[in-house]
């Protein structure tokens, strides 16, 4: 019989007997799960499918056709005897060899002598003696004459194992068989039958954790037909395999150096490295590190593909160039997909189409919407006929390219689209140098670099020209700059360049509390991730408190500051007034994205005299404008371009406070006085809807009570508040700013002030 022993590590279960110390075998059960341990598991499933038995919940007691059956050729009789167990396997399981016989007949009698033991009566040692030999017979038949060969057959349970149960795996362990339990509920079951852990061993590896709900053998047998599913689809398998990181010393840029040739994978792979360098090793010295390395790639012979800040989504052109349909499934949609990549050739396509078919496979089990899915797939083959030939040549011998990317992976298609050239012959390298800002890529193959120095970097250094370093007096003054303005709630001037509004809803008297209050003095002010959250007021004021005109006027006067912008009368804008932009704005929007970089190099742009930051801000608020859908209409009937025309075309009064607006600071005003009986048009709307997007305080006064603000908006944005009796008639004077608006009426200001 096998004599128990413990593995040093998991592929111990496949080593053949002759090799194991003292001819042992191996009684496991798995009680938590880890990524090695998934791996064993699906590989002991492999083994165990080809020469063992699998076995999915608890064995059925036999049923009285099995039992009639085993009375039939077999009797009634029963001795506690090693003899006639020997000799009913001999007539029950022919098959046996002598010798394997032998062992199991000494690992039954064995295993029912310690029942006889425990108190067992002999009727009671008839049934289980009965009970294992149905069970042997049909559902380990198959394996039974395998027992104790060279390579041992495997047992694989899944669930939680009976008393019974347990004796016969363990009579099978004894023959010459190996066993795994999987007990994804722990082990506290099985310690009830077997307290000191006699018959098997619990794995204890580092790293476990409890099994997730959704593993199972079932999910293994579906991963396994996928693939096949996947093999079929993508056509020719590939003749080399990645050897990605493993080749690397743990010097960086040293090993992107290395040429790839000298890395030494062996035969049969191609070696390329997928790393993230967080942060700098040394500031002062780190761009010129990067522009070296650029160069002695280049000088060496190899490709070089360099992206900062993000990845340009694919234009009109470059989606139209992927033929694609509608799918029902995520197959028809890879099989649909895979004809793009015919743009490849030889060894460089085969790899590519294995590795889209097996990233699409997991993004669906991530993402069930086909369209989004789609949608990823035309990124990535856009995104590889855009740079294939500068990566790799014509693809033939194979080119191991670099593709940087400087600044960190924004959204999911670029991480998607890095992990993709990960599986390719590339060097993907991903610089993140400022340690405030997050990359989302997230892969088992990604090797991190991580350093505790920090730097700002807007693009990969290039040219020797566009080099530009700091002194460590330089990174000292930053450091200090950080320690005093970072998370302290103090704030140096434009410290920030994004920021989100948060509507407050308040109070009528509130509202002149607020006013003129700094931001980061307001309820719910914050600083997350380099962005403002800003309380902005947008509220409605209807009728004239205790119907006091003169008052009312007075109380409007107040709340003018120099960054308040004042509309007496409405509409202030319409369909027919002048903008010079409204002709191309259908060239501006493409897939639900704003095409920035088309609209600040057009010549009817407006706003290239801002800041880049306030560029980039206010184009941003209007992306976010558009995806909320906040203007009634919004894609529909091209609506969103009148949306665009419209925040494209502000005053100059109001891109001048924009350009000073400081996000934890005072920000900007609008005050819009309705008094008569019309109502702000479609395009006053959405400038106004545009301004509180970009943090403007918002206030309509309207004595009258009418309807006016918000016809236009899918949803309630003001607080609408009814501070007295309606008054009609009223024309609103003509304000001047005051520097002071709490200051006293003089007595110049008592005798000619307002009466209208």
């Amino acid at each position: 019989m096998l004599k128990r022993a413990e593995i040093a590590k998991l592929d111990d279960f496949f080593t053949d007997l002759g090799n194991r110390r003292e001819r042992s075998g191996y009684f496991y059960r798995i009680n938590g799960f880890s990524p090695e341990i998934r791996t064993f598991i699906r590989r002991y499933y492999e083994a165990a499918r080809t020469c063992g038995v699998i076995i999915e919940g608890n064995l059925k007691n036999p049923d009285p056709a099995n039992l009639s059956y085993y009375n039939e050729i077999m009797g009634a009789g029963f001795e506690m005897d090693a003899g006639f167990i020997g000799r009913s396997l001999a007539k029950w399981l022919p098959r046996l060899s002598a010798g394997q016989r032998d062992n199991m007949t000494r690992a039954i009698y064995s295993t029912l002598d310690g029942l006889r033991k425990a108190g067992k009566t002999e009727g009671m040692l008839r049934n289980v003696h009965i009970k294992f030999m149905c069970w042997l017979y049909y559902r380990f038949e198959g394996v039974i004459p395998k027992l104790g060969a060279e390579r041992l057959p495997k047992i694989l349970f899944e669930g939680e194992v009976g008393n019974y149960e347990l004796l016969l795996l363990n009579v099978l362990f004894l023959a010459g068989a190996d066993i795994v339990l999987l007990q994804y509920r722990g082990d506290a079951g099985y310690l009830a039958l077997d307290p000191a852990s006699e018959k098997s061993v619990a794995l204890d590896i580092p790293g476990m954790t409890p099994f997730p709900d959704s593993f199972s053998l079932k999910r293994i047998r579906e991963d396994i037909q996928e693939e096949l599913e996947l093999e079929r689809i993508s056509g020719e398998k590939p003749q080399l395999e990645a050897c990605t990181n493993a080749w690397m010393s743990g010097k960086p840029l040293d090993d992107i150096r290395k040429d790839p040739a000298a890395r030494n994978p062996g035969p049969g792979f191609f070696s390329n490295c997928f790393m993230r360098i967080t942060g700098a090793e040394d500031r002062v010295t780190y761009l010129n590190d990067l522009y070296q390395l650029r160069q002695d790639l280049l000088a060496a012979g190899r490709r070089v593909v360099i992206v900062s800040g993000s990845i340009t989504p694919p234009s009109s052109d470059e989606i139209g160039a992927v033929t694609r349909g509608n799918y029902r499934n995520i197959m028809e949609l890879i099989s649909g997909l895979l004809p793009n990549l015919g743009f490849l050739t030889g060894e460089l396509r085969r790899l590519a189409r294995k590795a889209f078919a097996e990233l699409l496979t997991e993004e669906g089990r991530r993402e069930e919407n086909l369209s989004r899915l789609t949608s990823r797939g035309v990124y990535l083959i856009s995104w590889l006929r855009r740079w294939h030939r500068d990566l790799f040549g014509t693809g033939e011998p194979l080119l191991v390219g670099c593709f940087f990317y400087m600044g960190g992976c924004r959204y999911s298609p670029e991480a998607l689209f890095c992990r993709f050239l990960a599986r390719l012959p590339a060097d993907v390298v991903i610089f993140s140098p400022d340690l405030r800002k997050k990359c989302c890529l997230e892969d088992p193959l990604l090797y991190e670099v991580r350093y505790d120095e920090s730097l700002e970097v807007s693009s990969y250094p290039e040219a020797e020209t566009g080099i530009s370093m700091g002194t460590a007096a330089y990174h000292a003054e930053r450091d200090l700059d950080s320690a005093i303005f970072e998370d302290t709630g103090i704030y140096r001037n434009q410290q920030y360049s994004s920021a989100v509004p948060l509507l407050l809803r308040t109070m009528y008297e509130e509202i002149p509390v607020l006013w003129d209050q700094e931001l980061k003095y307001r309820p719910n002010f914050g600083v997350r991730d380099g962005t403002v959250t800003m309380p902005v007021i947008f509220a409605v004021v209807n009728g004239v408190k205790d119907g006091d005109v003169n008052a009312y006027w007075d109380g409007i006067r107040k709340l003018i500051t120099p960054d308040t912008a004042v509309i007496r009368a409405f509409p202030h804008h319409s369909d027919t007034s002048p903008n010079p932009l409204k002709p191309f704005v259908t060239e501006f929007f493409r897939n639900g994205r704003l095409q920035k970089t088309r609209i600040k190099s057009h010549k009817a742009y407006q706003y290239g005299f801002l800041r880049e930051t306030s560029q980039d801000y206010l184009l941003d608020c209007l992306q976010r404008l558009i995806d909320q859908k906040i203007i009634r209409g919004t894609f529909e009937n091209g609506m969103e371009y009148t949306v665009i025309a419209v925040a494209l075309n502000l005053e100059k009064n109001i891109l001048r406070m924009i350009q000073r607006f400081d996000f934890t600071k005072k920000n900007p005003k609008l005050i819009c006085i309705v008094t008569g009986e019309t109502a702000p048009s479609l395009e006053d709307d959405i400038a106004v809807a545009f301004l509180s997007q970009i943090g403007f305080d918002v206030v309509f006064f309207v004595p009258t009570g009418y309807q006016c603000a918000e016809r236009h908006f899918n949803r309630s944005l003001a607080v609408s508040h009814q501070i007295g009796e309606y008054v009609f008639d009223l024309e609103a004077p003509a304000f001047e700013v005051q520097s002071d608006p709490n200051r006293r009426l003089s007595w110049l200001d008592s005798i000619f002030k307002w009466r209208k």
